[in-house]
């Protein structure tokens, strides 16, 4: 019985998180996604030639997106009055993000439903990237690692004492360290993650692929 439940409870929030065109300014609170560089280039970025996965860059973990989260499940694609960014608006991002392209398809898929204008909600994205201590020994990462996911929770938790293990979740894909969600309320300071983003990756052998 207890199994159905957690079923059924798995499907609506899948249900939830597929709605879209939600109202502007309607959630509970954010998820600051961090993006391994590196692992993004290996899945995504390669194949497309992004400058992002360019041989010298050094990038670690940058700003996938700050998405706007309900209690279970997340708005996309929301209803807004807001204009959309100009060029010069998202190439003001791509030293956080690791390019322009990134910073729009964040903004139309989910900046939207933050209920600011774009140039608030970049503002507010990369305020709440700066509220939060990258661990520098991630720069020297100059040869892939297989370790545990928890490792880089570690790291990140020592780097912010002000965090904690609730507030923040580390994702694998195809076994290579992809990314660290970080919960934040609307005034970004850390809280709890829903039931829905604490979802670690329970890998031991997780590769985390060495910077370029």
């Amino acid at each position: 019985m207890r199994h159905l439940i957690l079923t059924l409870a798995a499907l609506c929030w899948a249900g939830a998180a597929r709605a879209e065109g939600e109202a502007a300014g309607e959630f509970d609170y954010y998820v600051m996604s961090l993006s391994w560089s590196s692992a993004w280039c290996a899945l995504e970025g390669d194949a497309r030639d992004d400058p992002q996965c360019d041989a010298g860059r050094g990038l670690t973990f940058v700003l996938h997106g700050l998405w706007p989260q309900f209690e279970a499940g997340w708005p996309a694609y929301c209803r807004t009055v807001e204009r959309d960014p100009s060029r010069a608006e998202t190439a003001a991002m791509a030293d956080i993000m690791g390019g322009a392209g990134p910073a729009f398809y964040q903004w139309k898929k989910h900046g939207r439903c933050a209920g600011l204008s774009s140039a608030d909600y970049f503002q507010t994205a990369r305020a709440a990237y700066d509220s939060i201590a990258i661990p520098d020994l991630f720069k020297q990462v100059s040869r892939d690692l297989t370790l545990p996911a928890s490792v880089i929770e570690a790291a990140f938790l020592d780097s912010n004492p002000d965090l904690s293990p609730d507030q923040i979740t580390i994702t694998c894909d195809d076994g290579l360290i992809q990314e660290a969600r970080i919960c934040l309320t609307k005034a970004l300071e850390p809280q709890r993650c829903g039931s829905d983003v604490i979802r670690d990756c329970r890998l031991s052998d997780a590769v985390l692929e060495a910077v370029r």
